[in-house]
Order: structure tokens, then C-alpha cells, then sequence
């Protein structure tokens, strides 16, 4: 059991590392002082330089196989109390990263596009956009679900079960952290540098009050 514990805290602390160094990288492709005035048509990304695009990218894409870590930390974590569910959040986690991994590393690629938009013909460069659009963008779609979906069967799991978790932990899912963040939308000084890195926040708190969690647990 012990040598499970330890695991499980090496794994946690790999998955804090990886939301850290994907946070690093998506705040160098994503952020600017106009990133959330200037929305429409990813024109926020004029104000990234190349040499940030370029930086984040790299950076986000070392971070990214971290965060399978951390779900595997999770799991362990869960599995004490209800196995099946433990096993389905872990792969909805699975999910959720692959579809993101896709996700971030189009996002250097889509800034170089725009800042070449003086030098495309107006029509093949919104349909270029429309396409990123309909094949990238919408996988953000797809991530918002599988995490609801993942934060419901968290919740589920930690109410209805036996795991390392203290029953508190069920209203820190990371749908729950995600909206608590989301709101310092409310407060644009701060919002413009919480919302490029919204996921990757999200998922550091997450991990952390997990181990914590499992501090609590090793304690008792």
C-alpha cells in the first residue's frame, strides 16, 4: 500500500510539473495586452511575436505527456473505491489531453498564419481560418465535454466510494475550478492572464489538492 502512496504522490507531482510547463507555453503563444479585446478571427494573435509563438510552442509540447501522468495519479487515487469509475475518468482524462496535445500544438502554426494576412488574398485567408476553425477550434468543443463528463463520474466516484479522497473533494472537480477561475472575466486586468492559461490552471489546482488529499490520507 505504501509503495502505491508513493507512486501516486511521484505521478501527482509530474502532473503539477506538466500543467506548469504547459501553462509556461501556452501563456508565451497565447498572451497579449489585446488578447481579450481583439477575439474575432484570432486577430489577438497580431500582438504575439514569432519568437513567442515559436518559444510556447515547444514548451507546451514537452509539457504535454505530464498531464497522462497525472491522470494515472488520479486513478490511483479513485481506484480504492469504485474501480470501474476510476478506470473511466482516466481514460476521459486520456481523451481530454490527446484532443487537447492536438490542440495546442496547431495554435503556433495558426498565429504565423495571421500574422501573414497582409500577405494572402483576403478570401483564401478566411477560408484558411474557416477551415482551422471547423477542424481545430471545434476540438475545444469536444474538451469541454469530456471534462464535464469527466467531473461528473469524479464527483460520482468520491461521494459514492471508498478512495483516498476526503469527501470535501467532490466540489473541486475540475469543471467547478475551471468556472471559478473563468470568472476573473469579470475583472479584464486580471482575466486576460488567467483565460489563455484556463485549463492548465485549472488542473494544477486540481493535482494539488489531490496530493494534498493523499497528505490527509497518509496522515490519518
Amino acid at each position: 500500500m505504501k509503495t502505491s502512496q508513493n507512486a501516486s504522490k511521484l505521478y501527482g507531482l509530474i502532473g503539477i510539473i506538466g500543467a506548469f510547463i504547459v501553462g509556461i507555453g501556452e501563456f508565451y503563444l497565447h498572451f497579449s495586452k489585446q488578447v481579450l479585446a481583439i477575439s474575432e478571427s484570432y486577430g489577438f494573435f497580431q500582438y504575439v511575436s514569432t519568437e513567442h509563438l515559436y518559444l510556447g510552442h515547444f514548451i507546451a509540447i514537452i509539457g504535454i505527456p505530464m498531464y497522462f501522468v497525472g491522470y494515472i495519479h488520479i486513478y490511483l487515487m479513485l481506484k480504492s473505491g469504485n474501480k470501474n469509475l476510476a478506470k473511466l475518468i482516466i481514460f476521459l482524462g486520456f481523451v481530454a489531453f490527446s484532443v487537447g496535445g492536438v490542440w495546442v500544438g496547431s495554435r503556433a502554426f495558426l498565429g504565423n498564419i495571421v500574422h501573414f494576412k497582409d500577405q494572402i488574398p483576403i478570401n483564401t485567408y478566411k477560408a484558411i481560418l474557416d477551415n482551422y476553425t471547423n477542424l481545430l477550434e471545434s476540438l475545444v468543443n469536444v474538451l469541454r465535454i469530456v471534462i464535464l463528463l469527466l467531473s461528473i463520474f469524479f464527483t460520482t466516484a468520491i461521494l459514492i466510494g471508498n478512495t483516498f479522497y476526503q469527501k470535501w473533494m467532490a466540489l473541486f472537480n475540475p469543471l467547478v475550478i475551471l468556472l471559478l477561475f473563468l470568472s476573473t472575466l469579470l475583472i479584464p486586468s486580471l482575466g486576460k492572464f488567467i483565460v489563455p492559461i484556463l485549463m492548465n490552471i485549472t488542473h494544477f489546482v486540481w493535482f494539488g489538492l489531490s496530493l494534498y488529499n493523499l497528505k490527509l490520507y497518509e496522515n490519518n
